[in-house]
């Protein structure tokens, strides 16, 4: 490794933050009682609180570090409608009604992002765009193809298989086998997204409080016990919305999520004539291996974001800055002259059955486990946990309340990481 590749000016920290600096605030004072309790700043507990402080609920956010610190600020901005688990195989796993079940939702989730967007007007460089995924090998384009035939006649989805041969037209690499468009998939600025929901939820007078972790939770009859270093607070609701960054605190909810180091850099500037070879229609992008890449043009589309796992064990963000430009190479080998300018890591948190779950344990409302899916997902749960404590008749979610499965021998800690990293890699290179 040679830090050369890295500016001058190397930042470890989002490139997003530059445009939506993660607030510096004094932790508030907390009040005594509050209606609901939601714990976790991200997407799913600021969509929560907005839409219940609008059915007049008075709603106290938790958060142990910064504001937003977390994934919600640090993500590529993909906003998709699929699930991590292909429509084909969710099919034959759960059977078809389910599986449409689950991708209609998951469209109206999309549907449901762009309004809130839209009406709530957060300026944040939503745009459908699309999304192209290519095909790391011949069989990933076959069940490629699969999949989207069975979408087209199933939900009326569209997509656009694009062979080898026309490949430069979205993007510019020989890398991959041809692939898919999904061409009502969208990208935003994940942390101007972020900063929106946050100004419109304190807009409703909710106290969102930063550094203010919370340690046990506690169930007294009807109501709840928040315990925090700086105070308790008596809830009578309580929303987990913690995904990738659950702690001890949400026990049960701990052992059925599996937090995953997810990586991402940030290029210089790259010229416009190179962008438009590189990324002609300027959409999302990913590719289909075990360990995948996703990457994109930034909003204002000078820079390329590239993003991935990197590491399962070692987050030490030159390292995995390293790699990751070597795998950028790989796609766009004409990006080798341009440094590194921002490396950074999020947590994102996959489940046992690769499926977001909602649901109420323990009298507990909960929104979690995206797997690498969360702009979309996290919003759109998050209100719908939110509606089933209003009581709307329309909070039900075909992911609402089903069978969540704890990892067998895990507490917690993910300690198996590496071994699942080293058959990824295999399987990967296999494949090739």
């Amino acid at each position: 490794m040679s830090d050369n590749i890295f500016s001058d000016d190397i930042k470890f920290e989002p490139y997003w933050w530059e445009a939506a600096p993660r607030p510096q605030e004094t932790p508030p004072d907390l009040p005594e009682r509050t209606d609901v309790a939601v714990v976790g700043s991200g997407y799913s507990g600021l969509s929560a609180a907005l839409t219940l402080a609008r059915g007049g609920r008075h709603v106290t956010v938790f958060e142990s570090g910064d504001v937003g610190q977390g994934a919600s600020s640090r993500n590529g901005g993909m906003c998709g409608s699929g699930l991590k688990v292909g429509f084909t195989d969710l099919a034959a796993k759960i059977g078809l009604k389910d599986a449409v079940a689950f991708y209609r939702d998951g469209h109206v989730a999309l549907d449901y992002l762009e309004h809130l967007i839209e009406s709530e007007q957060i300026h944040c460089h939503f745009s459908r765009m699309g999304h192209f995924s290519g095909a790391h090998v011949p069989s990933h384009y076959d069940a490629m193809a699969r999949d989207s035939e069975a979408l087209s006649k199933h939900l009326g989805a569209e997509s656009m298989m694009i062979p080898r041969a026309e490949q430069h037209k979205e993007i510019g690499t020989d890398l991959y086998y041809g692939g898919v468009v999904g061409p009502r998939e969208a990208g935003l600025h994940p942390a101007l997204y972020h900063q929106g929901l946050l100004e419109r939820v304190r807009a409703t007078d909710t106290l969102v409080a930063g550094n203010t972790p919370v340690t046990n939770i506690s169930r007294d009859g009807d109501d709840f016990t928040i315990t925090t270093p700086r105070g308790r607070v008596v809830a009578r609701n309580v929303v987990i919305a913690t995904n990738g960054y659950t702690d001890r605190a949400a026990g049960w909810l701990r052992r059925r999520l599996v937090p995953i180091g997810t990586y991402m850099i940030a290029t210089e500037p790259v010229a416009p004539d190179v962008m438009a070879r590189l990324a002609p229609t300027m959409r999302m992008l990913s590719d289909s291996k075990k360990i995948l890449y996703y990457f994109r043009p930034s909003p204002d589309g000078t820079r390329i974001l590239f993003g991935g796992r990197a590491a399962f064990a070692n987050n030490d963000q030159r390292v995995t800055g390293t790699r990751l430009r070597r795998f950028m190479l790989s796609v766009w080998p004409e990006l080798a002259d341009l440094k590194i300018t921002h490396s950074w890591a999020g947590n994102v948190a996959f489940t046992l059955d690769k499926l977001p779950h909602i649901g109420v344990q323990d009298g507990m409302h909960y929104a979690i486990g995206y797997c690498g899916s969360g702009v979309v997902k996290a919003t759109y749960l998050g209100h719908k946990a939110a509606q089933s404590i209003l009581g709307h008749s329309d909070a039900a979610s075909p992911l609402m309340n089903r069978d969540f499965q704890a990892l067998p021998l895990y507490d917690g800690t993910p300690w198996f990481l590496p071994l699942v990293a080293m058959y990824y890699n295999l399987t990967d290179r296999s494949t090739r």
